[in-house]
């Protein structure tokens, strides 16, 4: 089912008891803010990592201890700061040997404000050349990563260069999703990666395709195949750089240290041809690009060889029957020679952004760790000269940067080329299909045209659903007169579902005309209007609902998109639909206390209350001293003897990822139902007029008295912001 109108009027399904409580107010904490690197024609400014030869961080610089050069050049420095990553008041470490409760009460994520993020960090998993075993140990250490090395105030992304977009490459700080996406990190085979981290050798490669990339006549090979592995390698390795490429472009506005770390087996700097001479053109070309478009938006690319620490040497799959002692160590010093071309790839690509290339190393938990440290650098700017940006040259402009301090080590960017921000070419016009395309299935939202989404999950009598809400700011579409007077709007719209697998699971494409007139106008652009469409479930799992649109007047893109895990209720395990909300006046509630609590409101009392529990839902943004109104519905609640279930409800509410109201357990009131597979709740916060502005998190915890230990509680939450 889908509409589109200016105002929904949205009937609860719910009915039942009220709980209403004031949550203690909290001061609003300052944040500083850490912009970084800029390149234009008045101002370049770099990040500079500083340490000792311990690799500790050095934090007391001054300025006159740091000199910059480019091209050469002596600049006299204008901007000097130092940008730290030490947290002022750290959490406490996880103690090892304490027991998880496995009944405890999962709490909902933080919603971090642009101001609190800290670290923006993007673990890039390069399926398309990880080998089956070095899989197996990223896998193991992102889940340690999330688990125990992540603070608060980080803004996370795992993305596999090899997957499809996907339901769970988003940033985020929601551990939830970052597990979700670490489950499905999984060893690509049309990859370049073997099974371990070599191919092992053989007697013959007569019967056996050759991808070891050596030119070995005797063995059976000819130039032909090696020059195709070659080529295949390069294919790949551009693809995994045209993957970081695209992720860094997003990164360029996000807020905080940005930093993209890139797990891979290597690629190849040089490919080799069948006559035996090498071209660096390809890759090399793209690594170029890279750091160039890296150094712009201030990302700092650190790369680890997930192989870890290899011994080179022959191992029990290698097969050397049948070869001379000459062949075996040709064989073994072509495996070295490959091996040390595949690293200079990872280390020219962190070596040129300012970042730290990790390899040799099989602790790879204790390299991610090393690089989370490196976040606290010095922001350093200088007036650059006309001659730097002059449009005939075009040259590379090349940084050195020497610290006066004895025993010091300095990382800093290698240089940009010649052209300012501002002067850089916008990419070739993109059709309407795909602006709206490129909106929808990029990893970071566009905001040209403001939308607010909100995915509940819910289950009928024609089975699981899952029913998305969209907000639309009508400000930010172009209204054009018409002859009758109306006033006509015409956008295009792309909503999606995407299953964890990368594949899209349901769509919606179409394009809209909205016709208003004289005051229903003046709603619509004071308050925006709802898009909602529902979609079936037809497979319990991780799910990311993306929605795109585009204004065809203006060509304004914007994009919102939320995740969702859908549970299986064939499990018969206590679950929660997701949670619809409402915002009344002290009046309006009175009001409709006295009314009724059944399943449904009437057209009276809706049009008294002149409510929009529609809007409510998606835009999720309250008034202070006034009423929140919350429902939901219960599902597999056990049955007693009477064939009645026994549930408790209570309510907590977070700030900042600090639990502010901790609510008091209730019965739910049953009053009036008769439908167990399926039972109704509604409930109200007093928002009150002392509240701090800002986000908050509504968690709704439901335990079943009747079911077993381990299957009794459920919850859901939803974010919301007061104003």
């Amino acid at each position: 089912m889908r509409k589109l109108v200016p105002t929904l009027a949205f009937i609860f399904l719910f009915g039942g008891a009220v709980l209403a409580q004031t949550p203690t107010p909290t001061p609003k904490p300052v944040e500083d803010d850490g912009e970084v690197v800029k390149i234009s024609t008045t101002l370049v400014q770099i990040d500079v990592t500083v340490t000792d030869k311990n690799g500790k961080i050095i934090t007391d610089l001054k300025p006159e201890e740091i000199e910059i050069f480019e091209n050469g050049e002596k600049q006299e420095i204008s901007n000097f700061s130092f940008i730290s990553n030490v947290k002022t008041a750290e959490s406490p470490a996880p103690n090892k040997t304490e027991k998880k409760d496995k009944n405890a009460v999962p709490l909902p994520p933080n919603q971090l404000r642009p101001e609190q993020i800290k670290r923006t960090v993007a673990l890039v998993v390069d399926d398309l050349s990880l080998s089956f075993q070095s899989t197996y140990y990223v896998q193991r250490s992102l889940k340690k990563f999330v688990n125990e090395q992540m603070q608060d105030g980080d803004l996370v992304a795992i993305i596999r260069t090899g997957a499809g977009i996907g339901a769970l490459q988003q940033f985020t700080s929601d551990k939830r999703q970052l597990l979700a996406a670490i489950e499905k990190v999984r060893w690509n085979p049309v990859g370049t990666g073997n099974v371990g981290a070599f191919a092992p050798i053989q007697s013959s490669s007569g019967d056996t395709p050759n991808y070891s990339g050596s030119d070995d006549e005797e063995d059976g090979g000819d130039g032909g195949a090696a020059e195709f592995n070659s080529f295949r390698e390069s294919v790949f390795a551009t693809g995994t750089l045209g993957a970081v490429n695209f992720i860094i472009r997003g990164m360029k506005n996000l807020p905080g240290r940005k930093s993209v770390m890139l797990f891979s087996d290597g690629f190849k700097i040089f490919s080799r041809s069948a006559d035996g001479f090498s071209d660096s053109t390809r890759v090399l070309d793209s690594l170029r690009r890279l750091v160039d478009l890296a150094n712009r938006a201030s990302v700092v690319v650190y790369t680890m060889d997930a192989r870890g620490l290899q011994t080179l040497g022959l191992t029990a799959e290698d097969d050397t029957s049948g070869l001379s002692a000459d062949r075996v160590e040709q064989k073994l010093s072509d495996r070295r020679t490959e091996f040390f071309d595949s690293q200079e790839g990872l280390i020219y690509l962190a070596k040129q952004t300012g970042g730290l290339s990790i390899i040799n190393n099989n602790d790879l938990t204790k390299g991610i760790e090393r690089m989370l440290d490196d976040q606290s650098y010095y922001l350093i700017g200088y007036q650059p000269d006309a001659e730097t940006f002059d449009p005939a040259k075009r040259r590379f402009n090349k940084f050195t940067v020497k610290v006066k301090r004895a025993g010091a080590r300095v990382r800093y960017r290698s240089g940009f080329f010649g052209v300012g921000d501002d002067q850089i070419k916008p990419p070739t016009t993109l059709t309407a299909a795909q602006q709206i395309q490129t909106a929808l299935t990029s990893p970071f939202a566009v905001n040209d045209v403001s939308l607010r989404l909100n995915t509940l999950f819910g289950n009928g009598k024609q089975g699981s659903f899952v029913r998305s809400l969209l907000h639309v700011n009508a400000k930010d579409l172009k209204f054009t007169d018409e002859p009758d007077g109306s006033k006509k709007a015409v956008f295009d719209i792309l909503a999606v579902s995407f299953g964890d697998n990368g594949t899209a699971a349901d769509q919606i494409a179409k394009t809209y005309t909205l016709k208003v007139r004289d005051e229903a106008y003046q709603k619509v652009i004071k308050e925006g209007f709802v898009y909602y469409f529902t979609f079936p479930v037809k497979k319990p799992g991780a799910y990311q609902y993306r929605v795109a649109i585009r204004d065809t007047a203006t060509q304004k893109v914007g994009s919102a998109n939320q995740f969702i895990e859908v549970p299986n209720l064939k499990k018969n395990r206590l679950t929660t639909s997701g949670i619809t909300l409402e915002n009344l006046t002290a009046e309006q509630w009175q009001r409709t206390s006295e009314t009724s609590v059944a399943a449904t409101v009437s057209t009276e009392t809706k049009a008294q209350n002149s409510t929009d529990p529609m809007t409510d839902t998606s835009l999720r943004r309250f008034k202070r001293g006034t009423i929140l109104r919350y429902a939901f519905e219960v599902y597999n609640a056990k049955l007693d003897a009477a064939q009645k279930p026994n549930l408790t409800a209570q309510i907590k509410v977070f700030r900042d990822g600090k639990l502010i109201l901790d609510g008091k357990t209730t019965p739910l009131d049953l009053l009036g139902q008769t439908d167990w597979l399926r039972i109704k709740s509604v409930g109200a916060l007093s928002l009150g007029s002392e509240m701090t502005a800002g986000e908050y998190v509504l968690q709704v915890i439901i335990t079943d008295h009747l079911a077993k230990e381990k299957r009794r509680l459920t919850t859901q939450f939803v974010q919301f912001e007061i104003q």
